[in-house]
């Protein structure tokens, strides 16, 4: 690298200025505000921890995309978090430890090795919620119902919601019989709506009926009448399969009744997060951005390595992402007061006076370059007989 471009950052890796700072600060006090309204107590995870924890129960999709190094103290691996929701898991089964049911947040940057949505970047600001100790359709309700007023906040419209529920291709995988090998490869086929390969992954299972209901997972894919048509088809499956189909019916239903202006989309072969999701699992997108701006649903197995089984239900999303869309205005902190450099002790009286009232006071430098104007300020601190008043620059 030569000296003319070592300002420039990694690919992926990028910074806020000041303007951009003040919107995204602005956010996130107001959703984190938002979120305790709905009970949701704020947790700051570390932003490294020891390997085994954050990659515990998540698969190895999450494991590619976190960045390791090696603890100089101890010489165990640790890793730099490239997602929260294991931290939250960790959290409420150890450090919390409630019987009772513990709603969680959190915002804090998240590094990946990789681009991973979230328009492309590889340090977002994830923020989001986590509900731990409820196994019901009415915390998968909250969750999303929690997420949509936080995109109302900050004026992001046109909402489109993809659903899927993990547990249809997990009983229907259980019901043909496939091994663990067999089962990632089909998984791996189906989010790339493979026809001709799904169908050749399925040459040998001996079950007609198995076999033509996994098949038909690519296809099961519309709005909320694409629900019936799975009861019809899917009718032969055993009775998880047709739980989990009437647990997101349940769930559409009470979304459609609280959100009508929500357009709800269903994909039964949509299994984001299948390798440690356990239910119902969503993400939500706008027209114009080819990658979910949120995600989230059901994961109650993560806890049981941390010695603690509990059902869990959550969203995240990335606050830089959502101010690129953000139809709000958020008011503009850059008008401030200059005041003079000056040896006096009244002008540092009246500066702190006016500090203390919430406005922003910029003091001269000795010196310095710039007028009022090239410092941000609108207006200045004038000494007028004897008494220091503020008047327009």
């Amino acid at each position: 690298m030569t000296s003319k471009d070592q300002w420039l950052l990694p690919e992926g890796i990028d910074e806020v200025l000041p303007t951009q700072a003040w919107r995204l600060e602005c956010a996130r006090r107001e959703l984190l505000d938002l979120f305790a309204r709905w009970g949701y107590d704020q947790i700051m995870p570390p932003l490294l921890e020891y390997l085994e924890s954050l990659l515990t129960g998540t698969g190895n999709d999450l494991d590619l995309q976190t960045f390791k190094v090696t603890d100089q103290l101890t010489g165990r691996m640790m890793g730099l978090r490239a997602d929260m929701t294991p931290q939250a898991a960790r959290i409420d089964a150890h450090p919390l430890h409630r019987s009772e049911p513990n709603r969680l947040c959190y915002m804090g940057t998240v590094l990946h090795t990789r681009t991973d949505g979230f328009g492309g970047s590889r340090s977002p600001l994830q923020i989001g919620a986590e509900l731990f100790g409820h196994d019901g359709v009415e915390s998968d309700v909250e969750i999303i119902s929690l997420l949509l007023e936080s995109l109302a906040l900050l004026q992001v419209s046109d909402i489109h919601i993809d659903l899927g529920h993990v547990g249809i291709f997990r009983g229907l995988a259980q019901d043909a019989g496939l091994t663990a090998q067999q089962e990632n490869d089909l998984f791996d086929a189906l989010q790339r709506k493979a026809v001709p390969e799904i169908e050749a992954m399925l040459a040998d299972v001996t079950d007609s009926g198995a076999r033509a209901r996994l098949a038909s997972l690519a296809t099961l894919n519309g709005d909320r009448s694409i629900l019936e048509t799975a009861q019809t088809q899917l009718a032969g499956a055993g009775k998880p399969v047709l739980a989990a189909l009437e647990n997101l019916d349940a769930i559409a239903a009470k979304i459609a009744q609280r959100a009508g202006n929500v357009v709800l989309n269903f994909d039964l072969a949509e299994l984001r997060g299948y390798r440690y999701q356990t239910g119902m699992v969503f993400a939500v997108f706008v027209p114009g951005c080819g990658q979910e701006i949120a995600r989230g649903g059901r994961y109650d197995a993560i806890g049981k390595v941390f010695g603690r089984s509990r059902p869990a239900t959550g969203f995240s999303t990335d606050l830089k992402e959502l101010i690129q869309l953000s139809g709000r205005a958020f008011a503009d902190r850059r008008g401030g007061i200059l005041a003079p450099q000056a040896e006096d002790e009244s002008l540092y009286t009246a500066v702190q006076a006016l500090r203390a009232g919430g406005e922003r006071v910029v003091a001269e430098l000795p010196g310095q370059a710039g007028d009022a104007a090239s410092m941000g300020c609108d207006r200045l601190l004038v000494d007028e007989d004897g008494k220091w008043v503020v008047k327009p620059a």
